[in-house]
């Protein structure tokens, strides 16, 4: 039996925007609603507490202190003459009213209009009482669940020192704004966590927190029991990716692992790690998560494509490793969008390659395999302007809350700038947030496009190509796709190849990328648009 809500703006109110809000949200979460609507006379909604028998009651006002005063002494001295036994109450108003209304007892809660959304929506999901911190879950795909309809927010931190750092994730914890804290370690710590001797402590703090313990990863978890107890995770170390995945999970209750397949070698020169020796721990250290029950992201394609690897090969490498994630027995899948990236593609052929990768790695999907979407604004395309930052960071996490994320991954304005506090951070927060409501009141259906609908099919059609390349140079092998010397041979070959790493790196780095209406392809020397099966050709 599902429970009741009668809701009424009362008095001489006839404003009902925001308590329809709130009825609205009630429905999605089951309710059923008796919406008696504005200007409601006080004897008018006790007449529907005794019909209804609701189990919590909406009273809405924003007109002014005393008559609100009025109208609730007139309230409480009817509600005493009926059995009022198990009923709860909820007021909202404005920041005036709402400080009328916490002078009357009767009320669970009191809504001002300063709260966020969540705030609205844990308190119907608490069944009309406040919802207590340990009841947060503490696993991502309850976590995503419980938010529901609605995006968990992350961000990172990583402040010079671990006393700030600490500090800073208090604040984010208490703000209620976060539901995930991804914590940066420095260099030092991803590299030389299980070699200390080996760090330069010249550069202590470096890229993020001087984490050099387990003690201190316990600490920042600690730090983060407050507020709405967000789930905690961290970065991968660049090597050892399975003795540090066993810590992130007893330290932190790591959220979810994020490990590539290629990087972290010589590829990039993160580690010293020799290539194909790098793809053989990488996906170890895949396993041993999908084994222990932590959901993973496979951080792969966004790197290629912070090297301007064109779309084709961004996408098709979110395939592969999803493919690879899914055999290794991951059971709940991270796929991250990095929106602009490189930063002058065109927010059309953005969601174009976006939603050519969601089809893509969707359709790996099945009772053992669920994929998660997180989005995010591409690093590179940061000004330094403070305030283009800003209108960067808003106008992607608007046009791209059209992909329907799971996770919004905000990263703060001050990108280019400065390392973020918890004060850029939950400023950064509120302006995405503000922006993806917006979006999630209705966009325009992008897909219908015709240029969008020709250019995700064009992507697609390209990469499972480079897949089947894939299966045929590693012929020999029982799934070529999950075969390290195949994968490693790949990129010997230059099947996996982008521009960004010509001359330092054992890749190729003899491809050509350029930006044509707003899309990345893969060009000849004349800047000529060439086909996989063209530039495959080229290569021998």
């Amino acid at each position: 039996m599902s429970k009741k809500i009668v809701g009424a703006s009362i008095g001489n109110d006839i404003h009902v925007a925001g308590l329809l809000n709130f009825l609205n949200l009630a429905k999605k979460e089951g309710y059923e609603i008796v919406y008696l609507g504005g200007a409601v006379p006080i004897e008018k909604l006790i007449g529907a507490i005794v019909e209804v028998n609701p189990d919590l009651v909406a009273i809405s006002y924003r007109l002014g202190e005393e008559p609100l005063k009025n109208l609730l002494d007139e309230f409480i001295e009817k509600l005493n003459k009926i059995d009022k036994k198990g009923l709860k109450f909820v007021f909202g108003g404005t920041i005036e009213t709402g400080k009328v209304a916490k002078n009357y007892k009767i009320f669970e809660k009191v809504f001002d209009g300063s709260e966020e959304v969540e705030d609205v929506l844990n308190f119907i999901k608490g069944g009309g009482s406040k919802i207590e911190e340990k009841e947060f879950p503490q696993n991502l795909p309850d976590r995503i669940k419980f938010k529901e309809p609605y995006a968990l927010i992350r961000h990172h931190i990583g402040l010079q020192t671990m006393e700030e750092t600490i500090e800073e994730v208090k604040k984010l914890s208490e703000s209620k704004l976060l539901d995930i804290i991804s914590i940066a370690p420095d260099q030092n710590c991803q590299s030389y966590f299980f070699e200390k001797e080996k760090m330069d402590e010249k550069l202590s703090g470096a890229g993020g927190a001087p984490i050099r313990s387990e003690e201190d990863f316990k600490k920042l978890y600690e730090a983060s029991r407050r507020g709405n107890f967000p789930l905690m995770r961290c970065y991968s170390g660049t090597r050892d990716m399975v003795k540090f995945s066993k810590v992130l999970k007893e330290t932190l209750n790591n959220a979810w692992a994020a490990i590539p397949i290629f990087w972290y070698s010589d590829l990039d020169r993160r580690s010293d790690r020799e290539l194909l020796s790098a793809i053989k721990e990488n996906m170890e250290g895949i396993k041993w998560n999908g084994e222990n029950g932590v959901p993973v992201e496979v951080n792969d394609s966004h790197q290629w494509e912070l090297r301007n690897a064109h779309d084709t090969l961004a996408v098709f490498d979110s395939y592969l490793v999803a493919y690879i994630a899914k055999k290794l027995g991951v059971k709940h899948y991270i796929q991250q969008y990095m929106l602009n990236t490189p930063p002058n593609l065109s927010p059309k052929m953005d969601i174009a390659k976006s939603l050519a990768r969601m089809e893509l790695v969707e359709s790996l999907e099945d009772e053992n395999f669920k994929t998660y979407r997180m989005i995010r604004t591409g690093l590179l395309s940061y000004p330094s302007d403070p305030y283009q930052a800003m209108g960067q960071l808003v106008s992607s996490m608007f046009y791209g809350s059209y992909l329907k994320p799971h996770i919004i991954h905000v990263v703060a304005y001050t990108e280019a700038i400065k390392r973020a506090t918890s004060k850029e951070i939950l400023e950064s927060v509120k302006m995405v947030k503000k922006a993806y409501l917006l979006a999630e009141t209705g966009l325009p259906d992008f897909i219908q496009d015709k240029d969008i609908r020709n250019r995700v099919d064009e992507i697609k059609n390209e990469s499972l190509y480079l897949i089947e390349k894939i299966k045929e140079i590693g012929k020999d092998k029982d799934d070529p796709l999950i075969d390290p010397e195949t994968l490693y041979n790949a990129v010997k070959l230059g099947i996996l190849d982008a521009p960004g790493l010509t001359g330092f790196s054992v890749a190729k780095g003899e491809i050509r990328c350029e930006v044509i209406n707003g899309a990345n392809y893969a060009v000849d020397e004349n800047g000529k648009i060439l086909k996989e099966k063209e530039r495959l050709k080229m290569l021998n």
